[in-house]
C-alpha cells in the first residue's frame, strides 16, 4: 500500500483500489495563496511545494502505469491536468438477418441458404473479421465460419443450413484474434414459405381462433416474424384462418418449419387486385378499391396489388415456395347482377394478376388457385366462376387448389347459415389445402439438385 497526503495538492493512492480521488492547486497558484512574506520565506515554499508535487506526480504516474498500464497512465495524466478523457464506445454486434421466429425457404429437401448480414458498430472500433455458426439444443449443426468486416463496419454471408429448426444463429465479432462482441437469433428455420392472398377466407374472418400445436410454425408480422396465432398479421379481420392447422399439417408431413406471409383482404374482387393500370368495363359490388374513369370504364387504386407484391418481396427474391390463393366471392352470384363478373373476364383477370407478380418478382411464381364461389345455402356455387378458375389451371397458368364449395352445413359459420368457416370448418380448410400441396411438395423437393 502507498498513502501520500498534501495541503497543496491532495490524493488518496492505494494500490488496488477501484475508488481514486485526486485533486490539486496548480503550481503556478501556490504563491498567490500564500501570506505576505519576504521573498526569500515565500521562495523557500514555493521550492518546497514543488518538491512534493513532484514526488507525488511521479508516484501517481509510477502506480497507475504500473496497475494499470501505459492507457491507465495516459488516463491519469488527463486527469491530473484537468483534460477530461474520452472513454470509446464498447463494440457491439448487430443482427439485421436472419430474424427472430424466421422460417426461410429451403432450395432442396435437405438445406437451405440463410443470409447473414449486419453490423459491427461502431466502426471505428470495428472487428476485422465475424464468426457465424448454427446450433440446436447446444450441438453445432453448421461450424464457424468466417467473414470479413467492410470499413463501414458491415458484414454480410450465404450460409447453407439442413432444412429444420429451430436453430440459434449466433455472430462473434474479432479483431486480431480477441473477441470485441458478440450476439445472436434464438429462433431461425429453414423450410416452407407460403404466400397466401385472396378474400375473407384466406384471411381472419373463421369463427375460431386458430394456433399450431407444432410450435415451428411462424407467420411474417410486418418487418418481423412470430408464432403464428391467430389471427395472421398483414391480412383483414381479427378471427380465426386455416394457416395454423395447415402449418402444422406440413410440419407433420415434412419435418421442417413452416412460415406464411398473409395477405388476403376481405370481400375483395378480383379485379381490386388488378394493378392500376387495367381498366375493366363495370365495377364490383364494393367500390371502395376502385376509381371511374371520365369517359367511362373503371380501374382499380392498385394498392391490394402493390400491398401483395411487396409482401411477395419482403421475405426475398426466391423466399418463398408458392402463392395460395382463395377467392371468388365477391365476384359470383351478386346481388346487382351487373356486378357479377363473367367467368371469362374472371379468367382474364386473375391471369393477369398471375403473369404480373412473376414480371415484378422477376421468376415464376407458382400459384394455386381454389374453388371458391360458395355463399350462403342456396347459394353454394356459381359454375361459371368455378369454371374460369378451372381454366387457369388448365392452362398452366396456376396450379389447381381445393374445391372449397364442398364445405357446407356445421363446417360454416353460425351453424352453417355463413359464408365463413367454422372452428371445424377451418380445420377441415387446411387439410384440403394439405391434401393439394403435399404430392406437390414431395416432387418439388425430389427434383430439386
Amino acid at each position: 500500500m502507498m498513502n501520500d497526503r498534501s495541503h497543496a495538492g491532495q490524493c488518496v493512492l492505494q494500490s488496488g483500489c477501484t475508488t481514486i480521488s485526486l485533486s490539486k492547486r496548480r503550481l503556478a497558484d501556490c504563491g498567490t495563496s500564500l501570506p505576505q512574506q519576504d521573498a526569500a520565506t515565500a521562495g523557500c515554499r514555493k521550492l518546497r511545494l514543488f518538491d512534493r508535487y513532484s514526488k507525488w506526480k511521479k508516484a501517481t504516474e509510477s502506480l497507475f502505469h504500473g496497475q494499470f498500464g501505459a492507457v491507465g497512465g495516459l488516463v491519469v495524466g488527463l486527469l491530473v491536468w484537468g483534460v477530461p478523457p474520452v472513454v470509446a464506445a464498447s463494440p457491439t454486434v448487430r443482427i439485421e438477418q436472419p430474424l427472430e421466429w424466421q422460417v426461410v425457404q429451403r432450395y432442396s429437401a435437405g438445406a437451405g441458404t440463410v443470409d447473414v448480414h449486419g453490423s459491427v458498430l461502431p466502426a471505428a472500433e470495428a472487428a476485422s473479421e465475424v464468426q457465424v455458426r448454427f446450433q440446436q439444443a447446444g450441438d453445432d449443426v453448421v461450424e464457424w465460419q468466417s467473414a470479413e468486416v467492410h470499413a463501414d463496419g458491415t458484414f454480410q454471408i450465404a450460409v447453407e443450413v439442413p432444412a429444420g429448426g429451430w436453430y440459434r444463429c449466433e455472430v462473434r465479432a474479432e479483431k486480431q484474434g480477441v473477441l470485441l462482441a458478440e450476439a445472436a437469433v434464438d429462433q431461425v428455420g429453414v423450410g416452407e414459405v407460403f404466400v397466401v392472398a385472396g378474400q375473407s377466407n384466406s384471411a381472419n374472418f373463421g369463427e375460431e381462433r386458430q394456433r399450431p400445436e407444432t410450435g415451428i410454425v411462424s407467420t411474417r408480422d410486418g418487418a418481423g416474424w412470430r408464432p403464428a396465432d391467430d389471427p395472421q398479421p398483414g391480412a383483414q379481420g381479427g378471427g380465426g384462418s386455416f394457416l395454423p392447422p395447415l402449418g402444422d399439417g406440413l410440419v407433420r408431413e415434412f419435418g421442417v418449419p413452416v412460415g406464411f406471409v398473409a395477405c388476403g383482404i376481405g370481400a375483395t374482387s378480383v379485379r381490386e387486385w388488378l394493378p392500376e393500370t387495367v381498366i375493366f368495363p363495370a365495377p364490383p359490388t364494393r367500390t371502395g378499391r376502385v376509381r371511374q374513369l371520365p369517359e367511362g370504364g373503371w380501374h382499380s387504386d392498385g394498392a391490394a396489388y402493390a400491398m401483395l407484391v411487396a409482401r411477395m418481396k419482403s421475405v426475398g427474391p426466391a423466399g418463398f415456395r408458392a402463392v395460395l390463393w382463395h377467392q371468388g366471392e365477391s365476384d359470383a352470384n351478386q346481388p346487382d347482377a351487373s356486378r357479377t363478373l363473367p367467368g371469362e373476364r374472371y379468367r382474364e383477370y386473375l391471369s393477369l394478376v398471375i403473369r404480373a407478380t412473376s414480371h415484378d418478382l422477376g421468376r415464376d411464381v407458382p400459384w394455386f388457385v381454389a374453388q371458391a364461389s360458395y355463399h350462403v345455402p342456396g347459394d353454394e356455387s356459381s359454375p361459371d366462376i368455378r369454371a374460369a378458375q378451372a381454366a387457369i389451371c388448365r392452362d398452366g397458368i396456376a396450379l389447381a387448389g381445393p374445391d372449397t364449395d364442398s364445405l357446407t352445413g356445421d363446417q360454416r359459420e353460425a351453424g352453417g347459415a355463413g359464408v365463413h368457416f367454422s372452428g371445424p370448418g377451418l380445420r377441415a380448410h387446411a387439410a384440403l389445402w394439405l391434401d393439394v400441396l403435399t404430392p406437390w411438395l414431395r416432387l418439388q423437393a425430389s427434383s430439386a439438385p
